[in-house]
């Protein structure tokens, strides 16, 4: 298999897995990512894109709890981005329902770091009765983040624009991997082969100690936690927006939020990085005591807390809290 992959380029072994269906980037710079055509896809995109048209005005959800009180929250998002946003929804008050498909349950630990101050269900939509409930949860939700692709969203009618035709005052929040036009729209990804791709990998690779040069890459996966609070605060935009009148969805993508990072300038050369001290919080959970990093906001000047540690895994009813059952 080594010698089968050296003797091919690297765009060889990226088109050659990807046919086959596996998941593969060839490592760019951020350049030839620019001039590439899924690079030019996302280059003149906003990194938040919005998408608003005129509706009947709605007073705001109020309620005991938070600024965000009241509201609905469907989290239709896995792994680190999504579920990232909506822990931020969640702290501030929302009522957050994160629904995982059965088949292809949440690595534990990216569950418990991004499961505070929300509520986790498991259901298969395939299922009549599942599928029942989703649309009761839908016909009362405010807003729902997806970062599914769109294939498997349209099964069950969950893509923005049927979302927003169903119920429009409905607010969308819309994640992926590669943006959802060009080439490579559709197409699978992460976090941390987007930076492959874009180049942000090229940007901080190295010279190993055999003498090799190979790839880097940030550490911590950026990407999707930066995009996560580009998804929440879009959450809060389009909920704000109604009271205006105006409702909608909104888009972001990891591969915009790469380019996004990388235009941001360096520190003038020479300078020394500053490290700073994390501010540390302590709580007993479902999974054991946890040591964690409080949401990055501040509200009046005083640190914004999660409202409570993450539940067990799946373990709430399709249901929003307070609600009755749906039989």
């Amino acid at each position: 298999m080594d010698a089968e992959v050296r003797r091919r380029t690297s765009a060889d072994v990226e088109e050659a897995v990807t046919e086959h269906g596996g998941l593969a980037a060839a490592v760019r710079t951020p350049e030839q990512w620019a001039a590439s055509e899924p690079g030019r896809a996302v280059l003149h995109e906003p990194w938040l894109r919005l998408n608003l048209e005129a509706v009947e005005a709605a007073s705001l959800p109020s309620g005991r709890g938070g600024i965000l009180a009241g509201l609905r929250v469907l989290d239709l998002t896995r792994v680190i981005a999504g579920p990232s946003g909506s822990r931020i929804l969640g702290s501030l008050g929302a009522d957050v329902l994160r629904v995982d498909p059965p088949a292809f349950p949440e690595l534990e630990d990216q569950y418990v770091d991004t499961g505070f101050s929300k509520r986790s269900a498991v259901a298969d939509f395939g299922d009549p009765d599942a599928y029942r409930r989703l649309r009761a949860l839908l016909e009362r939700a405010d807003v729902v983040l997806t970062a599914y692709r769109s294939r498997a969203l349209s099964r069950f009618g969950l893509e923005a624009a049927t979302l927003r035709a169903d119920h429009p005052g409905l607010a969308v929040v819309a994640l992926d991997a590669w943006g959802d036009r060009g080439g490579w729209a559709g197409r699978r990804g992460f976090d941390s082969i987007v930076q492959a791709a874009a180049g942000i990998s090229h940007l901080y690779g190295g010279t190993g100690e055999d003498g090799q040069w190979r790839p880097g890459a940030l550490p911590v996966q950026v990407l999707d936690y930066a995009t996560g609070l580009g998804m929440s605060a879009a959450a809060v935009a389009l909920v704000a927006a109604r009271a205006r009148g105006l409702s909608g969805s909104a888009h972001l993508s990891l591969a915009r939020t790469a380019l996004e990072l990388m235009r941001f300038p360096g520190p003038p050369p020479g300078t020394e990085p500053v490290v700073l001290e994390p501010v540390l919080r302590g709580r007993r959970s479902d999974y054991g005591d946890l040591i964690f990093v409080p949401p990055p906001l501040l509200i009046n000047g005083l640190q914004l807390e999660y409202r409570w540690p993450p539940p067990r895994y799946g373990s709430a009813a399709l249901v929003w809290s307070g609600s009755d059952r749906v039989d």
